[in-house]
């Protein structure tokens, strides 16, 4: 089955999310969709899924105009959709989220699940997708709660597979496991649209790639494209994705964590024991699937967490307990993992977010007095150094793009004397350009003698930066290993499972 987007038009107020696009997937192909976070990807595929209703445009299906205005329309039509956030219900079955919203009751009034049972075995014999129909979603592992939403979507005779962001929450191997699946599906004339912004994915899976920029598509390409020129159609300009970094020179310890051990109000562990060292001019990668365990050890080491015990030594300062301005004037620079939540104040101005942790310490403040011509001149030389596109240091940081905003975190916490850096997630929802800014960044704080731990999810980022790796899984350090180990084996790992020969 074939499907057709033209002239498709989305906005939300003055933001242009999708500008006349134009978009053709044809019978059993895999196209990919590439572009970073806020392109408009993941807004066109809602709308093809009737999540969300254009402002003007066209939806053809097999060559035949049709409305889309809710997901039962788009399944009707053979349209569906496996979400990056899982639409599931834990506590339920997999044949009981099946059916839901298609339940049926047999003769005695009871929800008759048998149908359902005997569908999933078939398409798991199928695909060798291995779901057991009665197991409790819960309970299973991430990748296989993604086979579920697919499952649910073939059983209702989906002829198109939309699948957004499919691979964030995977381990590298549950990726690879997908990319086969999607391959499966290829074959048995299955057509799949695959959005993502990573480029290793696309060339592995893709038949053929449309390039989203801004809301426009910028280009289309052959997975044969080289990862340099599909970044540069992302950016609009060329980018370097390799990261040159000198060998490190290990220091002193500058962060020693022995024990930590973090709680929710109800008593139930989120972390269990870490004890971690972090040397001066060395990045240490904390690495893990998702929901592990990270943002809670990286909050605790801000002291914002409340139940924690353990020790956190900073410069050989024990600072847990600390209130968090005291973290931070201990010596941490804390990129965290939401700058709109964390990291920024969105109605303060550049100049006044550029000072959130020394707004009373000189040269910004004399006294109790702030010195608002010094906080302007130091924001326009913040500017300038962290390029930060903007129209001056009195504009509003919501209105600047997400890596603009990203930088003028960086700019805050990197242009104070510090002795370590504890980034999370600090690319997240970057554009290819920006990652590239904020990679060269982190470099530049090691070589010049911080210890950096730095919390990520993006594998490629782990292996550009890391000079020793600790892998998280389920709230726990399971092993720490040099950047050398190899991508299998560190996606072993990430799934709890000790590799059998060291790499």
């Amino acid at each position: 089955m074939s499907v057709e987007l033209r002239g498709i038009t989305k906005s939300f107020g003055a933001l242009v999310a999708n500008d006349g696009i134009d978009l053709r997937v044809e019978t059993g192909e895999i196209h990919a969709i590439l572009g970073e976070n806020g392109a408009g990807k993941s807004t066109l595929m809602n709308i093809l899924y009737g999540l969300l209703s254009p402002d003007s445009g066209q939806i053809l299906v097999d060559e035949k105009p049709i409305i889309i205005s809710e997901p039962s329309d788009a399944l009707a039509a053979g349209i569906g959709m496996v979400h990056q956030h899982f639409m599931l219900i834990p506590v339920f079955t997999v044949a009981e989220n099946i059916v839901l919203g298609h339940e049926k009751v047999n003769g005695f009034g009871v929800l008759d699940l048998e149908k359902a049972r005997s569908e999933i075995a078939r398409i798991s014999k199928e695909f060798n997708f291995d779901v057991d129909p009665d197991a409790v979603v819960e309970t299973l592992p991430v990748g296989i709660q993604q086979r579920v939403e697919v499952i649910r979507a073939l059983i209702y005779n989906a002829k198109v597979l939309i699948l957004d962001e499919p691979t964030a929450v995977l381990t590298p191997q549950e990726t690879d496991e997908l990319l086969q699946v999607m391959k499966n599906l290829k074959k048995q004339g299955t057509s799949i649209i695959f959005i993502t912004h990573k480029l290793r994915e696309v060339q592995e899976a893709a038949d053929r790639i449309t390039i989203i920029r801004r809301g426009k598509i910028v280009g289309t390409a052959l997975p044969t494209a080289s990862q340099e020129d599909l970044a540069s159609q992302m950016v609009g300009r060329p980018v370097d994705l390799t990261m040159n970094k000198s060998p490190a020179k290990i220091g002193k310890t500058l962060l020693e964590i022995s024990n930590l051990t973090v709680t929710d109000s109800t008593g139930r562990e989120l972390i269990h024991d870490i004890s971690l060292d972090v040397h001066a001019g060395e990045i240490v990668a904390v690495a893990g699937v998702q929901g592990n365990g990270q943002t809670e050890f990286a909050r605790a080491i801000l002291n914002l967490e409340e139940h924690v015990s353990g020790s956190i030594l900073v410069d050989g300062k024990d600072i847990l307990g600390e209130t968090v301005r005291g973290s931070l004037h201990s010596g941490i620079a804390f990129i965290p993992e939401s700058r709109e939540l964390d990291g920024l104040i969105g109605s303060f101005s550049i100049a006044e977010n550029l000072i959130l942790d020394t707004f009373d310490l000189a040269p910004n403040a004399k006294g109790l007095l702030m010195s608002p011509n010094t906080v302007t001149n130091e924001a326009v030389k913040r500017i300038t150094e962290f390029d930060i596109r903007s129209q001056g240091a009195n504009e509003l940081v919501s209105s600047l793009s997400g890596g603009n905003k990203q930088k003028v975190v960086l700019a805050r916490e990197l242009s104070r004397p510090v002795k370590i850096v504890v980034a999370s997630q600090p690319t997240r929802g970057l554009d290819v350009g920006s990652i590239e800014f904020v990679h060269e960044k982190i470099v530049q704080e090691r070589d010049a003698g911080r210890a950096v731990l730095l919390f990520s999810t993006e594998l490629d980022e782990v292996f550009a930066l890391a000079d020793r790796i600790a892998v998280m899984y389920r709230g726990t350090i399971i092993d720490i290993v040099p950047a050398t180990i190899s991508r299998s084996d560190l996606g072993l790992l990430m799934a709890g499972v000790k590799p059998k020969v060291s790499s």
